[in-house]
């Protein structure tokens, strides 16, 4: 039986180990045991009870798949290379597919500063700081910015909620509508909003932005500098990295020259929102292109398309966005949570 090798088990990695399980010898790699529902994780730091709705054991959706918890070190045209504790294990593959994600940049090293990343951290972090923390900076007012802020400040009358965006308004990919809904609502629930500054410096317990504003705070909070988990692709293959370290891929999210490897998720350089939805249409073409591949059958395109867009504020109140329409309240709120708890029926 041929062997696929999977690296990530996010939303596209696990959508594929297990649309391939019952076809292939199928290989998980991950750094976690876990699927997350990461569309909601930043929950978590408010709500800690919150991360057992959010979280599935790979091996109980996955009884077929070998599943192995490491760092992928480095992938040529046959093997990958996985670090498993303090040891290095080769796995040779037939089919890769790689799916291995992007994180935050932590602008700094403090423990007062930390960068939006998995549930258990702030999870944890909640347990720790969180409760003890007045003052607030969320430093990004994209979408996990606005998110975050908004998680904060709608249970939490009593913390100081301050966000820095160097551009002009709120979700600057998104319309001027859903900026002027976000910035609304914010205000609304005493959120002090920044446009046109840069975090310049950051020093134990204040900021300083480019203006030369000084912002004293107990906790910063970074949702900005995003960048793709790709660096076990420098070896082998970093003519197949554009300018920002995302992979290359051809039209059926294939590597660039290499057929047999295939790419999914947020690493990849197409140019759309980093999105689950986007995950899982990935995952539908990959799936279907390494069965193809294996029969000798046309492959299936990928066509990316504007996908129907769900931002949360808070528990109760988001936005909902698909081309030009947009619907803002309490259905959209709600809807989110709906996603959530349709989305992970299919891990439970």
């Amino acid at each position: 039986m041929k062997r696929v090798v999977i690296i990530g088990g996010g939303f596209a990695g696990s959508l594929i180990a297990k649309g391939l399980e019952n076809f292939f010898s199928t290989i998980l790699i991950d750094t976690k045991d876990y699927f997350e529902f990461t569309p909601v994780i930043l929950r978590t730091l408010v709500e800690p009870e919150h991360l057992k709705k959010i979280h599935a054991l790979h091996a109980h959706y996955l009884p077929k798949t070998k599943l192995i918890k490491g760092t992928v070190q480095e992938v040529d045209d046959l093997t990958v290379t996985v670090k498993i504790n303090k040891k290095t294990k080769k796995i040779v593959f037939d089919y890769l597919v790689i799916a291995s994600g992007s994180s935050y940049i932590r602008l700094i090293k403090d423990s007062h500063i930390i960068a939006v990343a998995r549930a258990k951290k702030l999870q944890d972090y909640h347990y720790q700081e969180f409760v003890h923390k007045k003052k607030i900076v969320v430093v990004g007012g994209g979408l996990v910015g606005v998110e975050l802020a908004a998680e904060i400040a709608t249970p939490h009358k009593d913390k100081e909620v301050v966000i820095i965006e160097a551009s002009d308004r709120l979700l600057s990919r998104q319309s001027q509508k859903e900026s002027e809904y976000t910035k609304k609502f914010l205000e609304n629930h005493n959120v002090t909003i920044l446009l046109k500054e840069k975090v310049k410096e950051l020093h134990k317990n204040q900021i300083i932005t480019n203006t030369k504003k000084l912002i004293k705070c107990d906790l910063v909070l970074t949702c900005t500098g995003i960048k793709p988990n790709s660096a076990f692709m420098e070896k082998f293959f970093s003519d197949k990295l554009d300018k920002k370290k995302f992979i290359k891929v051809n039209k059926y999210l294939q590597l660039e020259g290499q057929e047999h490897i295939f790419v999914a998720g947020d690493i990849i350089h197409i140019a759309e929102e980093k999105l689950a939805q986007n995950a899982e249409y990935h995952a539908k073409i990959v799936i279907e292109n390494i069965k193809n591949v294996h029969e000798n059958k046309p492959l299936k395109m990928y066509q990316s398309k504007p996908r129907i867009m769900v931002i949360s504020l808070g528990k109760y109140n988001g936005i909902l966005s698909y081309k030009n329409f947009v619907l803002t309240g309490i259905i959209p709120g709600f809807l989110k949570s709906a996603i959530e708890w349709f989305f992970m029926l299919k891990y439970r």
